[in-house]
């Protein structure tokens, strides 16, 4: 490993733990001394990525963190809470056991954890993901968000009378 300070390649290992899907190590640079931490985690990178045009692409952990991030932007949220997003995701992702998945499925993994963590970066997110194409879209949106979970259980229970406008609105919100 090499040190972040000099740029030496001689290090040792002072503290190994377990963090999430990953490993959080502490080093010690065998030539000036410095100490730094590096962070171990699975490779996704046999994961394939199916587009919505049909496309193949690699993974890409970086592409997933900017989506989050940008809809996370200027909220008040724990730190390390988008890392956790991440890794949640990609942990469900992993244990699927498949080498492709659609790009679908990643969003509604986001999706899903964001209408948890904050409304306002779900909103952001849903705006872009679900390509709303008008203002009463969103608002609809919001409006279900704001009823709470109350509006949406007596939604299903009347499933056999919902309009089509209302089963797009609850597949939004991820739920039926």
């Amino acid at each position: 490993m090499k040190c972040s300070y000099c740029g030496e390649t001689n290090s040792r290992v002072v503290d190994s733990r377990h963090i999430g899907d990953g490993i959080r190590r502490r080093r010690q640079c065998l030539s000036c001394d410095a100490r730094f931490t590096t962070y171990e985690r699975v490779d996704l990178g046999g994961i394939f990525v199916v587009k919505k045009d049909g496309r193949r692409e690699k993974y890409n952990r970086d592409k997933l963190s900017s989506g989050i991030r940008k809809a996370c932007e200027k909220r008040p949220l724990p730190i390390g809470a988008i890392e956790k997003v991440i890794d949640s995701i990609e942990a469900e992702l992993y244990h699927t056991g498949k080498t492709e998945t659609s790009s679908s499925l990643i969003g509604d993994l986001v999706m899903q954890r964001l209408k948890h963590l904050d409304h306002i970066a779900y909103i952001r997110f849903a705006s872009i993901y679900r390509e709303f194409s008008d203002i009463d879209t969103l608002k609809e949106v919001v409006d279900t968000l704001a009823q709470g979970e109350a509006s949406l259980s007596i939604a299903s229970q009347s499933s056999q009378h919902r309009s089509p406008k209302t089963d797009s609105l609850l597949s939004l919100t991820g739920e039926n």
